[in-house]
């Protein structure tokens, strides 16, 4: 039936979805991507961690006779915070960075502000009824059992092996050996988890992916909805056409029997041009189009047999320059003239290279005739 969504989703589906702030995008990812870095951060930047503690700590626990008579705690719990401040801000930011690259990653580069903004689906309580009792919700307590399974045994696999030693701590060893041992076993614990973590990550991916999957797909009526918006309705179809038809059929048509060569956009503009040493000094523009008209040019081209040559900065910069049946300018000869010669050796039967054409600085154009920045 063409009521049921069979269809798997289209690029502008997936496309218009995301701007909505529909993305893929996988919590178990974020949370392992958190756990890594942070892991990797204590591992790296541990030394330097415990260095500022031990300064704050050395700092706050020193008195003298000064500290007594002018005791400020305000400027002391300062110095304390600034103390630790920075190398706790590096780890949430590094962490906080590495899942929105993440995320962002999974999201094809998107970042979809939309799901930054409150939603008030999300404080219905029906619909959390349905999120709790649903499929989806049946998925969330089986990754959530799952989660807690392997976590738990990965936790009772490390514990199990260091148990003794952590028992140990505070008799025997040096106060720094047991510092060193318990951060070694902090930060053991954490990439332990942390391969857990992506291993369930790994596994959520695909789920993740086949639910957006599902939620996207589309009925019949969807696709062919989409192609006639795509395409353009019939009657918009019909009128371009017959706007070609009046072009191809008016001066455009003589002036294409005349051309000797037509340079494009490729899309969107069309000149036509000749050289004729009797007529003028320098080649002329016999007609120039964009949208409709440059698209029938393009067809009377075909049609006669009117080389078309592709060079769009050469292409705008003649059109935005000369208008019809009017030499070019002269800053363009050069770039005009190496068109010319293929074109001719082309027709002798040559097969030669296609010429690469530089247009002046100044006389480069966008497609809405605004001059390049670098010529003012």
């Amino acid at each position: 039936m063409s009521g049921e969504k069979t269809f798997a989703p289209t690029e502008k589906r997936r496309r218009d979805a995301a701007l909505k702030g529909d993305v893929l995008r996988s919590r178990e990812l974020a949370t392992a991507v958190a756990m890594l870095v942070g892991a990797a951060w204590l591992t790296l930047a541990g030394p330097w961690l415990f260095q500022r503690l031990a300064a704050a700590l050395r700092a706050g626990l020193t008195w003298d006779r000064a500290s007594i008579d002018a005791f400020a705690p305000g400027p002391m719990l300062i110095g304390l915070v600034w103390a630790v401040l920075p190398p706790v801000l590096l780890l949430a930011g590094g962490v906080m960075l590495a899942v929105v690259v993440s995320q962002i990653g999974l999201a094809d580069g998107r970042w979809v502000a939309a799901n930054l903004a409150p939603k008030g689906s999300r404080l219905n309580p029906l619909s959390g009824l349905k999120r709790m009792f649903g499929a989806a919700g049946w998925i969330e307590v089986g990754k959530g059992t799952l989660k807690v399974g392997l976590l738990g045994a990965l936790a009772w696999s490390w514990g199990s092996g260091r148990l003794l030693a952590l028992l140990a701590l505070g008799r025997g060893a040096s106060l720094g050996g047991q510092l060193t041992l318990a951060w070694q076993a902090v930060t053991s614990l954490m990439f332990m988890l942390a391969g857990g973590l992506v291993a369930i990550a790994v596994i959520d991916f695909p789920i993740q992916w086949l639910r957006r999957f599902l939620r996207l797909r589309m009925s019949q009526q969807e696709v062919r909805d989409e192609h006639k918006e795509s395409e353009g309705a019939p009657e918009k179809k019909a009128a371009i056409r017959q706007r070609q038809r009046q072009y191809a059929s008016g001066a455009v048509a003589k002036a294409m029997r005349e051309a000797q060569f037509v340079l494009t956009n490729p899309t969107h503009f069309a000149i036509a041009m000749a050289y004729d040493p009797a007529k003028a000094a320098a080649p002329i523009v016999l007609a120039k189009g964009r949208g409709d008209k440059a698209a029938a040019m393009k067809q009377l081209a075909a049609e006669f047999g009117v080389p078309t040559m592709e060079y769009p900065a050469l292409a705008r910069s003649v059109y935005f320059t000369t208008r019809e049946n009017q030499v070019i300018r002269e800053e363009l000869y050069a770039a005009v003239a190496a068109v010319l010669a293929f074109v001719f050796s082309l027709k002798r039967g040559e097969r030669p290279q296609v010429p690469p054409i530089e247009v002046p600085v100044a006389l480069r154009f966008d497609a809405e005739g605004r001059l390049d920045p670098r010529a003012a």
